[in-house]
Parts: C-alpha cells; sequence; structure tokens
C-alpha cells in the first residue's frame, strides 16, 4: 500500500496535471493577451472576433484554419490562468520595446472594433501596458491614433 502511494506522488510529481498541454508560444501568448482585450467588457463581439482574426493573420502570416486554432487555444489558455504573468513574461522576453507598443495598439483597435469603447476595456488595456512596461505616454499615444483612424 505504501509503495502505490509512492508511486501515485513520483508520477504525480514527474507528470503534473495538465502536462499534455504545451508551453504556451509567444503567438499563444499574444492571442491570449488580445483575448482578455476582447471579453473585457462582458460582452463578446463578432465585430472584435473579425478584428481579432485579421490581427493575428496578418501578425503572423497564418492562414484561416491556424487563426481559428490559436484563437481557441488563447480562449482556453486565457479561461484556465490565474493570472498573465506566463504570457506577459514571455513577450517581455522575446518583444522589444517597439513591438510592445505595437501590441498595446493592437489592443485599442481591438476595444474599438465594435464602434465602442468601455472602461473596462480601457483599464484591462492599462493593466496589461503596465505589465508589458509600456509607458504611459505610449499607451495614451497608441489610444489616440486608433481614435483618429477610427474618425
Amino acid at each position: 500500500m505504501l509503495d502505490t502511494i509512492q508511486r501515485f506522488f513520483q508520477q504525480a510529481l514527474s507528470e503534473p496535471e495538465g502536462s499534455d498541454r504545451s508551453e504556451p508560444t509567444l503567438e499563444r501568448a499574444t492571442a491570449a493577451l488580445l483575448c482578455e482585450v476582447v471579453r473585457a467588457d462582458y460582452h463578446t463581439d463578432e465585430a472584435e472576433l473579425d478584428a481579432l482574426r485579421q490581427m493575428l493573420q496578418r501578425h503572423f502570416s497564418l492562414s484561416d484554419a491556424e487563426v481559428e486554432e490559436l484563437m481557441a487555444m488563447a480562449r482556453e489558455e486565457v479561461e484556465t490562468s490565474v493570472d498573465h504573468y506566463q504570457f506577459v513574461s514571455l513577450i517581455k522576453q522575446h518583444y522589444d520595446y517597439a513591438q510592445r507598443c505595437e501590441l498595446v495598439r493592437m489592443m485599442w483597435a481591438l476595444a474599438h472594433a465594435d464602434g465602442e469603447s468601455h472602461h473596462l476595456e480601457e483599464h484591462r488595456i492599462r493593466r496589461l501596458a503596465d505589465l508589458l512596461h509600456v509607458s504611459h505616454s505610449d499607451f495614451i499615444r497608441a489610444k489616440l491614433q486608433v481614435q483618429g483612424e477610427a474618425d
């Protein structure tokens, strides 16, 4: 009996739960943060999802099927994650400052894709920009740029 319990814990420690899922890739981390903006106002609009598809397709040069798979994985990652650390740290490791600013601009474009901008979306983008170490002035610059494009 003791051997059985010991084997159980050895297996549990060597193969942690969820080990069938690989670590997030840069693409999944980026998509997950963008999904956070889409779901920030607790209403997923088709215009936002279409904008997200187009962004991911352009940004990563993916096919339609690859984009759908990436979006599904990103949504699952967001739903099961406790925090944004794994996504943010991966992005900070691989994106330079200009790329992180572009990601914040993409977040703003998603927030405006449905023709509305909510305080919840702005709050989420501000929080993510802070975690990505994007300055407040660049956060505002991205916001104004997207608003100017929308007008």
